[in-house]
């Protein structure tokens, strides 16, 4: 409870005290956790050792007792065949398997097997054994050819399908040549061979196993394993070597994916291969329960110590706080300088420090306060618009001239004005805005502004970076903000009248001839067809020469608009110089193009000025054309173009002639067509 109320004052990972408690807590679980888990690692080390030692004793022993079994089992063998004899009696011999019914206890079942293979006799007598052909099992051939005793490979038997093995001896004739073979039956479901294994008791999971050198099993806890193969070489290693003829021990994987502890020993008059397993997990049972017993009392002894630690770190941390309280008065004006009535080297270090800093605080902000105010008066003073932004881009301070500039008010949001910079310029300033905080670079940008009153303005904005010269700490950037409207407006009249004709308002043949350069560059880049209308004004001259050129003047005026209403809004009309005059049709086909010549044609011919009670009309004689892939530049299209006007001449005038790179003959749209 005592704890539990500063905890309750203050986050215990915001104060020093708590942190240095969370340190040695940390520590203490630190060190603890290294000593236990080196504890661990040595337990593990002997808790193997120990049971490798305890499964490589008890392999030794079940190896030589089974090695026992079998040698008893060959000795009782070959007293039944000295019993027998070199005969071949069935009678006699079935008369001494009878004698020697005691073998049964060792064996299931006794057969007599003559030179050729074939059972000449069994006890307990089974119908059918008897005469039965063992020339082409394996131990027929394996007795005939080493004349020694064996144990046959494990096989089920003919008439009771159980797994078993067959214990057998050669018969010699006295020439020492095979006469047959005496065996015995063992099965291995309940033969005494394995009746040992079967005790053997290595915990709650461990077993022991039998194997024949061929990769047979012959006894395992699992009844349904017996007779099965091995796993092979990649799943047991140390098995595989323990079939070549290996004793020792290894760890290695179960049939039941567990890691075990394992241990081998050789049967050699069997050929066969004892194995004890002991799954690792169980093995390290013991020694995992009593780490986590020691745990456990760590935990509790390290709980049990935090009251202590915690009142003993507030005791030392005491003068600590008066330290913070003493700066608080100073930072509030109460005093000028801390004083500690402490013996801690760390603490009077700091107050001495702190006490100097003060000292130089107070002299800079006298300064600070100064240079401010000259700062603010040049700011105020100044006739061009300025403004101070942070490196986060937000603008702090505008002064007078530039709050003026775009009619807003001091205290408006930054969010708002800026929503009243053109939607054409916002996107890029926001961009070259951001790019100069990333790297220092200088903003300087043109863009369009529209104050609350509606007034458009073109503003020119030259921002830079300020750096501290020492160590290159970046402030933020100062901004020069000119007024550009009156001047953007003179360039925009001063490029219109540089490209238009001052008496209709189209374009001259200059701003024509760029217009014509462009379609023709976006023909070569993508294909996009345009068409070219070149055409001058029939019987033009008579208006100027009898009614002066004020007249000639007004029936230019009027052709200019009714051109221009004829053709899309996209289309390009020019007036080229005195009666000439050309339109430019981008994204136009030829077919398009001569429906809107025609369509011109008709129009212009319906135009008159009157002078002294005289009218007069003009007629078009217009020359069309297309952009095609043989031009090399837009001087073959003007040619084309203005050849089909001769050509519209020379027909009588007021027609349509289309002049096409490809045709031999111009081909003309006359009035009368």
């Amino acid at each position: 409870m005592r704890l539990a109320a500063p905890l309750k004052r203050m986050h215990i990972s915001r104060s020093l005290r708590g942190r240095l408690l969370l340190g040695l807590a940390a520590t203490w679980f630190l060190v603890v956790t290294l000593l236990l888990g080196m504890s661990w690692q040595l337990g593990k080390t002997m808790v193997q050792e120990t049971n490798m030692s305890h499964l490589r004793y008890e392999a030794t022993l079940l190896a030589d007792e089974v090695t026992q079994q079998i040698e008893l089992r060959f000795q009782a063998l070959e007293r039944l065949r000295g019993s027998i004899g070199a005969t071949n009696d069935e009678g006699w011999i079935s008369y001494q398997l009878q004698q020697n019914d005691s073998l049964l206890a060792w064996f299931e079942g006794i057969v007599v097997v003559n030179r050729e293979g074939t059972v000449v006799a069994d006890w307990p007598a089974i119908v059918g054994r008897v005469g039965l052909d063992t020339t082409e099992l394996e131990y027929f051939h394996m007795l005939r050819g080493t004349l020694r005793p064996y144990v046959s490979e494990p096989f089920e038997g003919r008439a009771s399908g159980v797994p078993m093995v067959l214990v057998s001896v050669p018969r010699l004739t006295e020439q020492g040549e095979f006469d047959g073979f005496v065996a015995g039956i063992l099965s291995l479901d309940s033969g005494g061979v394995f009746s040992r294994l079967a005790k053997v008791r290595l915990g709650e999971n461990g077993y022991a196993g039998i194997a024949t050198a061929s990769g047979k099993i012959l006894y395992h806890p699992d009844r349904s394993l017996i007779n099965a193969p091995v796993p092979d070489k990649s799943f047991n290693p140390g098995l595989d070597l323990a079939r070549d003829g290996w004793e020792g021990d290894s760890i290695g994987q179960l049939l039941n994916g567990q890691m075990a502890l394992q241990s081998y020993a050789q049967i050699w008059p069997a050929n066969w291969v004892v194995g004890l397993y002991m799954p690792v997990q169980q093995a390290q049972l013991p020694l995992a329960g009593f780490i986590q017993q020691l745990w456990w009392l760590w935990v509790l002894f390290a709980l049990s110590m935090l009251p202590l630690l915690w009142w003993m770190l507030g005791r030392e941390l005491s003068p600590l706080r008066h330290l913070e309280k003493q700066i608080g008065e100073v930072g509030l004006g109460y005093r000028e300088n801390v004083s500690l009535a402490t013996n801690m080297q760390e603490l009077q270090q700091v107050a001495s420090t702190f006490n100097r800093v003060e000292e130089e605080r107070q002299l800079l902000l006298g300064n600070l306060q100064e240079r401010e105010a000259f700062l603010d008066s040049v700011l105020n003073a100044a006739p061009q618009g300025m403004f101070v932004a942070n490196m986060n881009g937000d603008i702090t301070y505008m002064n007078p001239a530039l709050l003026e500039m775009l009619g807003v008010s001091a205290d408006a949001p930054m969010e708002t004005w800026l929503t009243q910079i053109h939607n054409d310029d916002i996107v890029g300033a926001k961009d070259l805005w951001l790019h100069s905080l990333r790297t220092g670079n200088d903003f300087v940008r043109q863009l369009r502004f529209l104050r609350s009153d509606k007034e458009l303005l073109w503003l020119d904005i030259h921002a830079r970076v300020v750096t501290l010269s020492q160590d290159g700490h970046t402030l933020g950037l100062v901004g020069v903000v000119k007024d550009i409207t009156e001047r953007r407006e003179q360039e925009a009249i001063q490029r219109w009248e540089a490209e238009h004709d001052p008496l209709t308002g189209l374009l001259n043949r200059r701003g024509f001839e760029r217009r014509l350069e462009e379609a023709f560059a976006d023909f070569q880049k993508t294909s996009t067809p345009s068409a070219l209308l070149l055409f001058d004004l029939d019987h033009f001259k008579p208006i100027n020469d009898e009614g002066g050129h004020a007249l000639g003047d007004e029936m230019l005026r009027r052709i200019a608009q009714v051109v221009a209403w004829e053709v899309r809004r996209s289309d390009h009309v020019a007036r080229q110089g005195g009666d000439e005059f050309g339109v430019l049709l981008p994204s136009c086909t030829l077919a398009q193009a001569m429906r809107i010549a025609e369509s011109l044609r008709q129009s212009v011919s319906e135009i008159s000025v009157t002078h002294a009670g005289k009218e007069y009309i003009v007629t078009l004689s217009i020359g069309v054309t297309t952009f095609d892939e043989v031009d090399s530049s837009v001087v073959d299209v003007l040619a084309r173009a203005d050849a089909g006007s001769y050509k519209a001449k020379e027909h009588g005038r007021d027609g349509v002639v289309v002049n096409m790179p490809h045709d031999d003959v111009m081909e003309l749209f006359d009035s009368q067509k």
